[in-house]
């Protein structure tokens, strides 16, 4: 059995980019050092909007406009795509905070027993990383999935405790 390691969201508009924040230009070296010493596979999700983002239920909650496909601020940081591009890892791009193509995939590795365990990393905790912890728990409930809190970021520091706090609650392992 073998340990997968999921990136989540490490965009530059999440980093330093319109909607960065200190505490995810602090966790940039951490995910880079996780990455760089993960012995299993490692993948990733970007998230995705198109030029009407403003129009959906999304960009009308949060008038932000962020990770449009192919511009500067969709792009994974520098460091952490080329190890992305060097190791040919999985990248899902995903138009929704969670990524059901992700989860199929993870899906598929379990059945086929080829992990037995789940690693998430990313930001933003409390949206991106929840949501996707969340759907991998109620889609595979016997699947240990862990949040390295240390390597993850939220939108403030209180709902980053509050979203690990949620995760535990769930049988979330956070670290």
């Amino acid at each position: 059995m073998q340990k997968l390691l999921i990136v989540i969201d490490m965009q530059k508009d999440f980093i330093n980019g319109v909607l960065g924040t200190r505490e995810a230009v602090d966790v940039v070296p951490k995910v880079i050092s996780k990455i760089k010493g993960f012995n299993g596979e490692v993948i990733y999700t970007r998230d995705t909007h198109d030029e009407r983002y403003l129009e959906s239920q999304e960009g009308i909650k949060l008038p932000v406009v962020h990770c449009i496909k192919e511009t500067e601020g969709w792009r994974l940081m520098d460091a952490i795509d080329e190890l992305a591009i060097k190791a040919n890892s999985k990248i899902f791009d995903k138009p929704a905070f969670g990524s059901m193509e992700m989860v199929k995939y993870v899906s598929k590795l379990y059945e086929e027993k080829k992990v037995d365990e789940v690693e998430l990393v990313g930001v933003c905790t409390d949206i991106c990383v929840i949501s996707n912890s969340m759907l991998l728990k109620s889609t595979m409930p016997e699947l240990k999935i862990v949040v390295d809190s240390e390597c993850c970021a939220g939108v403030t520091p209180e709902s980053h405790h509050n979203a690990l706090n949620a995760m535990n609650m769930c049988q979330i392992e956070i670290i």
